[in-house]
């Protein structure tokens, strides 16, 4: 009985890992910036060039200090290893969706401040620096398929 009992317990937290494995990205085209301060998050300008240099500064930064990878993935589809328990997801940065619909200014106000809801956190002032983040956010641009 012990056997079974042991048994039914592990397919319960197989299948609850199975569940939060799959778990679905939130709707891409609805902004994480709270209402009253995505006029002034959509107005914010990238000051970093998009250039491959900085893209590979960003890249650096991505998969290194900002540990954005851990979530994210080295391939930007929200399917890192912390990612892959996460619900929802994070962000998949390959989705033209995405990018369509949100601005640099709304990616820096989430790195900056977190976002409610999900399991991203404010990385500014604790692992990266603004400018450093926005040569994170050109590096997430350069997943995007078209």
């Amino acid at each position: 009985m012990g056997y079974l009992k042991s048994g039914l317990i592990a397919v319960s937290v197989c299948a609850m890992v199975a569940v939060t494995a799959y778990a679905e990205e939130k709707d891409p085209t609805v902004s994480r910036v709270p209402s009253d301060q995505r006029g002034a998050a959509k107005a914010m300008k990238n000051p970093v060039a998009k250039t491959p240099e900085n893209i590979a500064k960003g890249k650096a930064i991505f998969e290194g200090k900002g540990t954005c990878f851990n979530c994210h993935g080295t391939s930007g589809k929200g399917d890192g290893p912390a990612g892959a328990i996460l619900n929802p997801t994070p962000r998949d940065f390959t989705n033209p969706k995405f990018h369509k619909n949100r601005t640099d200014g709304e990616m820096f106000w989430v790195i900056k401040n977190g976002s409610a809801g999900t399991a991203m956190v404010p990385l500014i002032g604790t692992a990266i620096t603004e400018e450093e983040a926005w040569y994170v956010i050109n590096y997430e641009r350069s997943f995007e398929k078209k």
